[in-house]
């Protein structure tokens, strides 16, 4: 395992920037919000922790990039900002996101609620499901896999004739493998930043994806017309576990940092860090360095222990007004609820932080 330190000056600088306008900027922060960003460049800080690399075929390492600090991303003229005009986060949910209507339903309210916190102060709605015929896009069963699986471009390509006006962003989530082209294997996601949308799948979220018994599979692969998308009927769902909700809310706001301008991160253990592979996206933090929360927060203009509050609430509100009957089966409803225990983590992390931004 190798681990990427950075000095201490390398890292005030890249989170204060030696600009006397940037700077000026900083020490206008709350005390408590400086107190926290400054965690980043103390060698002791149990909250912000250096990158490590587990083998050559992480991101950082297979993928060399160069790093953006906040001076970079203050400066960046082509990052999109959101207005009073245009401050709403639209969610389009592509085909069904649970093995029942409801499930779908509470699934996409779930990460609606997830992103309003993350995104704190910014509107976020949701856009009336549609089917995968709707968007008319490519399909295919993988050579490999032989999992159903959408073309990524075309489905970019509907969402942005579906973009409302008063839209910063709209994101497609989906629990079908995507591919970008024909020549691709798959991938997890893809967005236009010049258009301001994104489509996203958790379909290799699901805890069985690369086990043998996937249930995903098409069973009898057939030459199917390009028209034809009865294939679609009934496909398989994964479960929802608490896992592939924390993977979602990782993914979906990794890809929607990106949006706002936000570049892979090579500073610190952080959520805006790139991922090769399932296993180094769950290594992953579901938090954002100091570096990429002062960009997230200069773009949005949140106050960080409120955002902080708003997530933890999120986290502890599992109550729902929904009863559901299991899918093939005569037992009663039951009560659904949100699934966050594998959230603790990040939980008493943010208790921690609001230890140092309280003190």
């Amino acid at each position: 395992m190798q681990i990427v330190r950075h000095s201490e000056q390398t890292l005030k600088t890249a989170l204060i920037s030696k600009n006397p306008g940037l700077v000026s900027q900083y020490e206008k922060l709350d005390p408590g919000e400086q107190r926290l960003m400054n965690e980043a460049f103390h060698p002791a800080s149990n909250l912000f922790r250096p990158i490590t690399v587990h083998s050559q075929s992480d991101w950082i390492t297979s993928h060399p990039e160069a790093p953006q600090d906040f001076e970079q991303f203050f400066n960046d003229a082509c990052r999109k900002i959101p207005s009073p005009e245009k401050q709403t986060i639209y969610m389009q949910s592509i085909g069904s996101l649970g093995n029942t209507r409801v499930v779908s339903e509470e699934y996409i309210k779930w990460l609606k609620g997830y992103c309003e916190a993350f995104f704190y102060g910014l509107t976020v709605k949701l856009l009336e499901p549609v089917s995968v015929s709707a968007t008319r896009c490519s399909f295919r069963v993988n050579d490999h896999t032989q999992n159903l699986q959408i073309h990524a471009g075309h489905i970019l390509k509907f969402l942005k004739k579906k973009k409302p006006e008063d839209a910063f962003c709209v994101v497609g989530v989906t629990m079908i493998d995507l591919y970008p082209r024909d020549s691709w294997n798959f991938v997890f996601g893809q967005a236009s930043l010049t258009d301001g949308v994104g489509i996203f799948s958790f379909a290799r979220y699901g805890q069985d994806f690369y086990s043998s018994h996937y249930e995903g599979k098409v069973k009898k692969p057939r030459r199917t017309s390009s028209s034809d998308y009865s294939i679609f009927d009934n496909y398989y769902v994964p479960e929802i576990t608490s896992i592939l909700l924390l993977r979602s809310c990782k993914t979906l706001t990794h890809e929607l940092g990106h949006i706002f301008g936000l570049r892979h991160c090579q500073w610190l253990a952080c959520l805006m860090q790139g991922s090769n592979h399932l296993e180094e996206a769950d290594r992953r933090p579901l938090n954002l360095c100091p570096i990429c929360l002062r960009k997230l927060q200069s773009a949005v203009g949140f106050n960080i222990v409120e955002r902080y509050q708003a997530l933890v609430r999120w986290m502890d509100d599992t109550s729902t007004d929904t009863r559901v009957t299991p899918k093939h089966s005569r037992e009663k409803s039951v009560s659904l609820q949100k699934p966050v225990e594998a959230f603790k983590e990040c939980k008493e992390w943010i208790i921690k932080c609001f230890a140092v931004l309280q003190k």
